[in-house]
């Protein structure tokens, strides 16, 4: 059986400005995170992310970028840890407290202590403690690569974002 023969894609005028690339890649669904680290001033810092992904199972590696524009870019390149919190459904508001610049952003929600003082969020449908393994920069990000040194896991339904809005999971198939 011969394989279907497919018309060639034609070539894109130009590449795609800033707000086609956002809006195109807003169509992928992502789980929602807080991540946080320790600052250099011992203070904890933290932000709403949807970058996190996994790397590898072997040796545990995750990752997540940052713009570098970021005030947070500082205290997550000095940063030894971090922590990814993945949001679960009722913390919609968390995530949107987060990712706002409120002050005292950490007055909200249950936090702990983790791996290098990373606050870790009580309620959150997994946790992973990490220390960083690399940090680069590329393009207008800085990408964050981090060794899962432990992790929490609640069977809880996951807060996810799509198309520029957050989503509940809805029905499993």
């Amino acid at each position: 059986m011969a394989a279907a023969s497919l018309p060639p894609i034609p070539p894109a005028a130009a590449p795609p400005d800033a707000g086609e690339l956002r809006a195109a890649l807003g169509r992928f669904a992502t789980g929602v995170t807080i991540v946080t680290c320790r600052g250099t001033d011992g203070l904890p810092v933290g932000l709403t992310c949807n970058s996190f992904n996994a790397l590898s199972l072997d040796p545990p590696l995750v990752l997540w970028s940052l713009r570098s524009a970021s005030s947070n870019a500082p205290a997550f390149a000095a940063a030894g840890h971090f922590a990814v919190n993945v949001l679960a459904e009722d913390q919609i508001e968390l995530s949107r407290r987060f990712a706002s610049s409120t002050a005292d952003k950490f007055a909200a929600g249950v936090w702990h202590e983790g791996a290098g003082g990373a606050p870790m969020l009580v309620g959150a449908t997994a946790v992973f403690e990490c220390a960083t393994v690399s940090r680069q920069e590329t393009g207008d990000h800085l990408l964050f690569v981090g060794r899962v040194l432990r992790l929490t896991d609640a069977p809880l339904p996951p807060l996810v974002f799509h198309g520029g809005r957050y989503h509940m999971l809805g029905e499993i198939l």
